[in-house]
């Protein structure tokens, strides 16, 4: 890749193949980074993860051997398996991936390793908010794993700037590198479940790139990616921080609480995982009026996205559970057993038990986690009425 093209990214893109070692070499003397490396891979010694890191030429051996093999590992112990339906889109061309987003770490790393798998000869460049890499060593880390940096702690005037550079190499990843992205349908994990396109980020996507709004964003070859985990071990964070927005006036997350949520969400139990790539929207665009105003287009697009992820959403017997329980019915009692009621039931109990905050609202924080379970049989249902089991 011509460093000319890249120099105006260098602030927020992975690193290139030539600094790779440089990078490895303040990892390897970072006490934090050490020291994170022996709970990740236990009784293997130090050195012998630094002369392998040291071997990695590209970012992609990087990602073979070490997150691969970590995430591998990591389904074995906190999952029932995770299977990917790409059928509908042909893993050789290159893709912008927009999914909904439950789980900060795993949602693009599971990806890759599902595009390994598929025989895919890439990953994905993965977009990652800067208020997640505020430690210097996980910065390093996420740039090597061929993450690119969204920049959200700016001002409006420098925000505009920003965007406009973010689209700029989205475009240039997929034009020119030739490789896939990754980006969430929104900015944040939807904490209801709720999985919904904001229209700010198709904005920002036609930013860059050449043409009308129709080719600047057909260019990026959009694919949206429904995710679904049977268990979300997020859960009773998420319900936790619902009441505290609700009771304390000005609440805001502390410093550790994204760290907390990436521990949790990475090493939580999660069920049964399921990928499905809808089929690229660059056919559906050519339908649409070249003279369709701004607005209505980028809600258009935002639209499309959403009802494609979920009619690919896989459901569990976990969200018709949700859905009656909340609607005091049995409406949908034949998507599940007895056996499933109870288990979904005590696993909620649970959760909610883990949950330590001053005047605990039981039955709220019950409602909050029910609704993120139900929010997807809602949303697929509200498309034709039909389900996907």
């Amino acid at each position: 890749m011509d460093k000319a093209q890249l120099k105006p990214f260098d602030a927020i893109r992975p690193f290139e193949p030539d600094e790779l070692p440089a990078v490895y070499e303040r990892l390897i003397g970072n006490d934090q980074f050490r020291a994170v490396a022996g709970h990740v891979f236990p009784g293997v010694p130090f050195d012998m993860l630094a002369a392998k890191m040291r071997s990695c030429a590209t970012n992609i051996d990087f990602q073979k051997a070490f997150c691969y093999a970590f995430l591998k590992n990591l389904l074995a112990k906190a999952s029932l398996g995770c299977d990917f339906d790409s059928s509908e889109i042909d893993l050789s061309h290159r893709h912008t991936f927009v999914s909904n987003h439950r789980d900060i770490v795993l949602d693009s790393a599971l990806l890759d390793m599902l595009l390994v798998d598929n025989g895919s000869t890439t990953t994905c460049e993965i977009a990652i908010g800067d208020n997640l890499l505020s430690l210097p060593w996980v910065k390093d880390l996420v740039r090597i794993n061929k993450s690119f940096i969204v920049e959200r702690a700016v001002g409006m005037r420098q925000m505009l700037v920003s965007s406009k550079r973010l689209s700029e190499y989205m475009h240039l990843v997929v034009g020119t590198k030739h490789d896939n992205v990754w980006i969430a349908q929104r900015e944040g994990r939807a904490k209801d479940s709720d999985d919904r396109t904001q229209e700010s980020i198709i904005k920002m996507m036609a930013m860059g790139g050449e043409g009308s709004l129709v080719e600047r964003i057909r260019s990026l070859h959009i694919v949206p990616l429904a995710i679904s985990y049977e268990f979300d071990p997020c859960d009773f964070l998420k319900a936790r921080e619902y009441q505290l927005r609700r009771d304390v006036e000005g609440w805001k997350k502390g410093p550790t609480d994204d760290i907390v949520s990436m521990q949790t969400g990475i090493m939580g139990y999660k069920g049964h995982i399921h990928y499905h790539a809808a089929q690229c929207i660059d056919a559906w665009l050519d339908t649409l009026d070249a003279d369709m105003p701004k607005g209505e287009f980028f809600a258009a697009v935002a639209r499309h996205i959403d009802e494609q992820i979920f009619s690919r959403y896989r459901l569990y017997p976990n969200n018709f559970v949700a859905l009656d329980e909340l609607s005091g019915t049995t409406e949908h009692a034949g998507c599940y057993t007895q056996h499933d009621k109870e288990r979904f039931d005590a696993y909620i109990a649970g959760q909610l038990a883990r949950i330590d905050i001053p005047c605990k609202d039981e039955q709220y924080l019950r409602e909050r986690m029910l609704t993120m379970y139900a929010n997807p049989a809602r949303n697929q249902l509200s498309l034709c009425g039909t389900t996907n089991q």
